[in-house]
């Protein structure tokens, strides 16, 4: 797994327009692979499925928890039962976490953004 690039796709969180054919469109812009949407921004998430969702690969997300409320994990096409130390470290950093599979993340990241809530999605990529 590589580390996310110094600069985001976007510096702003935007909502997710479309997904699938391996990638995300958002912003007049598309990306193939999956996406960490952030308060920071819209950054490439070098996972390519649920069994690359570590504490490691959450490392940006954790480094924004006093700026989010929710964080979504869309894990794919299939059920994902998150680990329980990774439950646990979301629990410590005082964030709540929720896990369904990708087009259900994207949708529910989309309506809580317009409603101006603390939301970040982490987005594994579907065919």
């Amino acid at each position: 797994m590589r580390e996310r690039r110094d600069a985001p796709h976007l510096p702003r969180p935007a909502p997710i327009d479309g997904y699938g054919k391996g990638g995300f469109r958002f912003a007049d812009m598309s990306h193939r692979g999956s996406l960490l949407c952030l308060p920071s921004g819209i950054w490439a998430w070098p996972v390519a499925g649920p069994e690359d969702i570590t504490e490691t690969a959450l490392k940006p997300v954790f480094a924004e928890a006093e700026n989010i409320g929710l964080v979504l994990i869309g894990a794919g096409d299939d059920r994902w039962i998150m680990p329980d130390d990774l439950r646990l470290r979301f629990h410590q950093r005082k964030l709540a976490v929720e896990v369904a599979r990708t087009g259900t993340a994207v949708s529910t990241y989309n309506i809580l953004l317009g409603e101006g809530r603390r939301v970040a999605a982490a987005l594994v990529a579907v065919a």
